[in-house]
């Protein structure tokens, strides 16, 4: 994992203290830092918005970047999540950290279910943003490496990266931020082919986490896009329902990328998080 700052744009695995070199080194001492993880095809910059807001509030944020994207080296290993949360659990161990609250969105949010399942004791607090709890089906996953192998091939790469990554924002933020459509297809044309196709192989081959997330009786959220193209209403009610202390968000307006579409609803969404794990309270499961 690798440290990353960036500019409002947002990027992102080694994780690094985002508390940015005007704070200290204390900032938020004696409160729970808060890890934010990163969608595919981007980096942790996707997360500066919200991290801002954060911060500013007083939280200690860090945001990795993911094997191969932004400052983070690609492995030389075999695909899989795993890695992922490994390499977070060192970096919290180097920069002495035990516990956090742990926020991901899409890929980030699959890589935060593996952390789950791999380091349970860590986690103090859960959100996951644009992420099921399920498997891919045959059909998905097989869509998923279908997509590795050409986004390798020079000459299909632009064309289908461009075709695709406007349906990653909603159909408000289409409309009414053309800015933005153009920054986050420019963003995901210049990814590494490399990292984008390790991350769609690993998140093909994830398990299902259903019984991860019903073992973690943290407080938790799930937060949705009410525009979301890619993870519909349900399956969001569904991962909710899956976590003992979950509860379901939905936010107007806003499609798979809510960290880029709406930072401060949802660094709105994850300081009531925050301020619930810190206090020991525990949040009721949404009816869905």
């Amino acid at each position: 994992m690798s440290a990353h700052r960036a500019p409002d744009h947002g990027a992102g695995p080694r994780p690094h203290d985002a508390s940015g070199p005007h704070r200290g080194p204390d900032l938020g001492a004696g409160r729970l830092p808060v890890v934010l993880l990163h969608a595919l095809p981007l980096d942790s910059s996707m997360w500066e918005g919200t991290a801002r807001e954060l911060r500013a509030r007083g939280h200690r944020v860090l945001t990795p970047d993911q094997c191969g994207f932004g400052a983070a080296p690609l492995p030389d290993r075999a695909p899989s999540l795993d890695l992922v949360a490994d390499d977070l659990a060192r970096e919290l161990d180097r920069q002495g950290i035990g516990a956090v609250a742990l926020a991901g969105c899409s890929m980030g949010g699959y890589a935060a279910m593996a952390f789950l399942r791999r380091h349970p004791h860590r986690v103090r607090a859960l959100a996951l943003l644009a992420a099921r709890s399920t498997a891919d089906t045959p059909e998905a996953a097989a869509q998923r490496l279908r997509f590795a192998d050409a986004v390798l091939d020079d000459a299909a790469r632009g064309p289908l990266v461009t075709a695709t990554t406007p349906s990653l924002l909603g159909a408000t933020s289409r409309a009414r931020r053309p800015g933005l459509t153009a920054r986050l297809t420019e963003l995901a044309l210049a990814a590494p082919p490399r990292a984008v196709a390790w991350a769609q192989r690993a998140i093909a081959a994830r398990p299902d986490s259903a019984a991860v997330l019903r073992a973690a009786a943290v407080p938790a959220v799930v937060v949705i896009g009410a525009e979301d193209e890619l993870v519909s209403l349900d399956e969001a009610c569904a991962t909710a329902g899956e976590l003992p202390e979950g509860r379901l968000v939905a936010l107007p307006g806003v499609g798979h990328l809510a960290p880029l579409e709406a930072p401060r609803a949802t660094a709105e969404v994850l300081a009531g998080l925050l301020a619930q794990a810190e206090t020991t309270a525990g949040a009721g499961v949404a009816a869905c």
